[in-house]
């Protein structure tokens, strides 16, 4: 299942981006071994396993890579790996004996994905941060947020899963393709400062143009329109607007019952504020599900704002089975989806070190091996934790 199907790949426990980026290989079908920590490390946000879902689709081994067999037996994995993504500071993974020019020497058709911050070099490539620094410094984070308002930080979904683990994961696969032409892997950077800057190409080149101000706010995708804006509905929901183009914005008037009034032209920025006002009047005057009933499925460019929550009872989505209920869990589906080889959740997520012993065993160790890694305590399982 999935168009990954056949490929083995490593992933080096992190947080963020790197375990989203493994997720969606995993949902596409590559056999994905996460190599965890032998000892409580601190990684991420304390949930119980099954809800952890950014390790779902993979198993887990749990390592200490600060001992020599375990080093070594990551690299014995290498050779038979297809791709290792690690999501470490510049410098961690060669100190620890498994970088780049080591694991490649090991296997020539290698593809290494590196997930930072700030990069592999440059003046902040060593410094702490998480996405809200790097979308700060990529330019997004300053143009996001309402007129006269601060900054809105976008979740983590700019820089941590946009700008990395969607840019890594191209990335890798992009490399693997052409290795296949090539016969040779390599290195695939990925930086979520650089990400998150490809993100806002759109808006880097209005700005050139002249067409995007930097002050929040006073945009055309930024809230600043009144066609193409989040309004509240009587019952203190709230419905999003996207009418941009002139038919859309024609049925979103006669919709509201606008019409029939003289009214400014669609792009004269000096008006949005009052039409901005009008419209909020008007969608307060009705339920959400009374706008629901007169707009949704229309040209208008409608939908509810749902909570995530409602979000998979949302009949579009049931339909599409965007979200699925996978070991009792309900959760965002495998996406893109493709037409012969679908994408599947391969299973529930894994505690770190829940599948050492079987998953080592597959891996090409022998039973004694793996027996000699935990009586060591170079390797660990769950349960020893």
């Amino acid at each position: 299942m999935g168009p990954l199907s056949g490929f083995r790949i490593i992933e080096m426990a992190g947080i963020g981006p790197a375990p989203m980026c493994a997720m969606l290989l995993a949902d596409m079908g590559a056999e994905v071994l996460c190599i965890d920590r032998t000892a409580e490390s601190g990684l991420g946000i304390p949930v119980n396993a099954k809800y952890d879902l950014l390790r779902r689709g993979r198993r887990s081994a749990a390592l200490d890579l600060k001992r020599p067999e375990a080093v070594q037996t990551v690299l014995r994995m290498v050779e038979r790996a297809d791709a290792l993504i690690e999501g470490f500071r510049p410098g961690v993974m060669e100190r620890l004996g498994l970088g780049p020019d080591v694991c490649l020497a090991r296997n020539p058709r290698l593809v290494y994905g590196r997930m930072t911050g700030w990069g592999q070099e440059g003046p902040l490539a060593h410094a702490s941060g998480h996405d809200i620094n790097y979308i700060a410094l990529a330019g997004v984070l300053h143009a996001i947020g309402r007129k006269g308002e601060r900054p809105v930080p976008p979740l983590n979904l700019v820089g941590d899963f946009g700008g990395g683990a969607l840019y890594l994961a191209l990335g890798v696969v992009a490399a693997l393709l052409e290795r296949e032409r090539s016969g040779t892997g390599q290195v695939v950077d990925a930086a979520m400062v650089d990400g998150a800057a490809s993100l806002m190409t759109l808006m880097y080149g209005l700005h050139a143009a002249g067409r995007w101000v930097e002050r929040r706010g006073e945009n055309l995708l930024d809230s600043g329109a009144p066609f193409y804006d989040v309004y509240e509905t009587a019952d203190h929901k709230y419905v999003a607007v996207g009418s941009l183009e002139p038919k859309f914005y024609r049925e979103l008037l006669r919709l509201t019952g606008l019409e029939r009034e003289k009214l400014p032209a669609q792009h004269d920025a000096s008006a949005w504020p009052a039409m901005k006002e009008r419209l909020a009047a008007i969608f307060l005057s009705k339920t959400r599900d009374e706008w629901c009933r007169i707009m949704e499925g229309s040209e208008v460019c409608f939908a509810p704002v749902l909570t995530m929550s409602e979000a998979p009872g949302h009949p579009h989505n049931r339909h599409r089975a965007t979200f699925v209920e996978h070991e009792g869990v309900v959760q965002p589906a495998p996406a893109p989806r493709f037409s012969r080889t679908p994408g599947v959740i391969q299973r529930p997520p894994s505690a770190p070190g829940a599948d050492t012993e079987n998953a080592l065993r597959d891996w090409g160790f022998s039973a004694e091996e793996v027996g000699h890694l935990l009586a060591s305590a170079a390797a660990g399982t769950a349960a020893k934790r």
